[in-house]
């Protein structure tokens, strides 16, 4: 399939709230430590129902809740989603799956809804029984509010050791229509490639069968979820939930002509940009890295090389330094499953070219300038071929190991 067209967004993105046939709702819970404006439930809704599809970890250790919200994928329809952060309800057991259930079965019946078309999601610790009494309440709670005026309280609701709320939004014309696709997500460690803890929520009012719904998220999240890493750790819980509620636009039937085109490249703009918020939000992290691999011998190349680099925590480590220390990153493709030739290479950090063929002399103090930036571009041409790919990461900090060693206590 040809690359996608860049489309514009809108600047500082939309609440789900915003798109034709939505409305959200949250509620604080007793989940998290309480803390003024916290919120730890939250409802997605569709009042006249949608289209669904979602892509899930591959972690053999996932959640109750993605067990349960694959099933209600497979159907290819939702009335709602709804989550709970401050408990992963994952390695749980038997009743964690009852806990994933009766989320569905609460919300259903506040909502009007049919369980078996209800996805669930959680994030936080793992192993920890879910505190039911706590989430029936919060769970009514955010549906009443999901009725009323909810509006942009729910992406507040998913954050757990987010810093920022992350939101992205683009219009498109089909057909003489204007569409919208809007997204919100959570995300800043625990992240890594196969839906990188994350979780995301996308919604668009254009009309789009099931089945072409799951080839579009399947080939956006692979173009940008899943070119994502904090740390190398992917999650119990991550998924990517897309609904469509069909109120505007003409019906988008197959996933080939310029209507899907059009589509696809407004999902694709909020995926990639989502998941770039989440690499620049990463735990600790003081800076985006877009790692860019070129020049690789196929496509596949270019992405065993980007991810070698982009999880490489001697990398990320010198990157937090201001070092643009070349060898580690050769080292890291080295050791990839990409082929290399370093006499054919050229490397290139922040601007400052390093290593062409051989090392470069280059100012370690313009260097260090550089490269302190909060958004800076790692350039690879493994001159093999015409394969290219990119990685969102950061860099790893202090704040990093302080954040995850602190965690669980």
């Amino acid at each position: 399939m040809p690359k996608s067209p860049t489309l514009p967004l809108i600047p500082g993105g939309l609440p789900l709230s915003g798109v034709l046939g939505f409305k959200c709702g949250a509620a604080y819970a007793g989940l998290k430590r309480p803390r003024p404006g916290v919120l730890d439930i939250g409802v997605l809704w569709a009042p006249g129902g949608a289209t669904a599809a979602a892509v899930f970890t591959k972690n053999q250790a996932c959640a109750a809740p993605v067990d349960w919200s694959r099933k209600v994928a497979a159907r290819g329809r939702a009335s709602a989603a709804v989550m709970n952060s401050g408990n992963a309800n994952a390695c749980t057991g038997p009743q964690g799956e009852r806990d994933a259930a009766e989320m569905a079965a609460v919300a259903a019946r506040a909502l009007g809804a049919r369980a078996a078309e209800v996805f669930v999601a959680s994030t936080g610790v793992i192993g920890k029984p879910m505190d039911m009494g706590k989430v029936r309440a919060g769970l009514w709670e955010a549906c009443i509010d999901a009725t009323g005026a909810g509006k942009a309280k729910f992406e507040r609701a998913i954050m757990t050791t987010d810093l920022v709320q992350k939101r992205a939004a683009c219009r498109v014309r089909i057909g003489g229509r204007t569409i919208t696709v809007a997204g919100v997500t959570k995300g800043s460690g625990m992240i890594a490639p196969n839906v990188a803890t994350m979780l995301a929520y996308i919604v668009t009012d254009a009309a789009v069968e099931p089945k072409v719904l799951r080839t579009a998220l399947a080939w956006c999240a692979d173009r940008s979820f899943n070119c994502l890493t904090v740390d190398g750790q992917g999650s119990t819980n991550d998924s990517v939930f897309l609904m469509a509620s069909g109120l505007s636009g003409p019906k988008i039937t197959r996933p080939a002509g310029s209507a899907y085109g059009k589509f696809l490249a407004a999902l694709e703009a909020v995926c990639r940009d989502l998941a770039r918020q989440i690499a620049r939000d990463g735990e600790g992290a003081t800076k985006l890295v877009n790692v860019n691999v070129a020049g690789a011998k196929s496509d596949a190349d270019a992405r065993e090389a980007a991810k070698a680099v982009a999880e490489s925590m001697l990398v990320k480590c010198a990157l937090f330094g201001c070092d643009p220390n070349w060898g580690r990153i050769l080292s890291a493709i080295g050791m990839s499953r990409a082929k290399l030739d370093p006499t054919k290479a050229k490397v290139e950090v922040g601007g400052v070219k390093v290593y062409d063929r051989k090392p470069l002399a280059f100012n370690p103090k313009a260097a260090k300038k550089a490269l302190s930036v909060k958004e800076l571009d790692l350039n690879v041409d493994l001159r093999l071929g015409a394969g290219s790919a990119t990685f969102y990461t950061c860099d790893l900090t202090y704040g990093y190991v302080k954040i995850n060693a602190e965690y669980h206590t």
